[in-house]
C-alpha cells in the first residue's frame, strides 16, 4: 500500500481520540453496555498495550492495540479503521503489523473479542484471513451471545 506508515501512537493524542470514539459509538450502537469490551483512552495507555496507527499522506486513518494477557498470548485490541477509508485494506494492514509485533516479541499466540452480528462481519473476515479462527472465551471474557471469540497460533 503506497505510502501507508504504521507506527506507535500516543492514545491521548486527538486524532487517535476521533477513532477512538467512533469505535466506541460503533460498538455501544451494537451490543449492550455490559458486551462492550473496547478499551478506553486509559486502558490504551496501560502497561502492556501498544497501539498503532496507520496514516497515509501523514493522516490517521486506522488505529488496533496489542495487549499483552500472559508470556507467550496477546490479545488484539481496538481495532478500527475509519469509516471514510474502509474498502482499502487498512485494517488488514494493521492486523499484519500486529501479528509481526507479535511474533518479535515472541508471542505464542493471539487472540481476540468481536461482536456476532452482521455489522461485525467485515471486521469477521478481515481476522479470519490473517488465519484467525473461532476459539472459546481466553482471558477474563465469560460465554456471552454478544461475543465472537477468534484466536492465531502463531508459528
Amino acid at each position: 500500500m503506497p505510502d501507508l506508515i504504521i507506527t506507535v501512537e500516543d492514545p491521548r493524542s486527538p486524532e487517535v481520540l476521533r477513532i477512538l470514539d467512533r469505535h466506541h459509538t460503533f460498538a455501544h450502537s451494537q451490543s449492550p453496555p455490559e458486551d462492550v469490551h473496547a478499551l478506553d483512552v486509559e486502558g490504551l495507555a496501560e502497561p502492556g498495550v501498544e497501539l498503532f496507527g496507520a496514516r497515509q499522506g501523514g493522516v490517521l486513518l486506522a488505529i488496533g492495540a496489542l495487549k499483552r494477557l500472559g508470556p507467550d498470548h496477546a490479545e488484539l485490541k481496538s481495532v478500527h479503521t475509519a469509516e471514510e477509508a474502509r474498502g482499502r485494506g487498512l485494517g488488514s494492514a494493521v492486523v499484519a503489523h500486529l501479528l509481526d509485533v507479535a511474533r518479535a516479541q515472541g508471542y505464542a499466540r493471539v487472540s481476540l473479542e468481536t461482536g456476532p452480528t452482521e455489522a461485525f462481519e467485515p471486521a469477521r473476515r478481515v481476522y479470519t484471513r490473517a488465519g484467525f479462527r473461532p476459539c472459546g472465551p481466553f482471558g477474563d471474557y465469560r460465554p456471552s451471545p454478544h461475543s465472537a471469540f477468534m484466536t492465531i497460533e502463531l508459528g
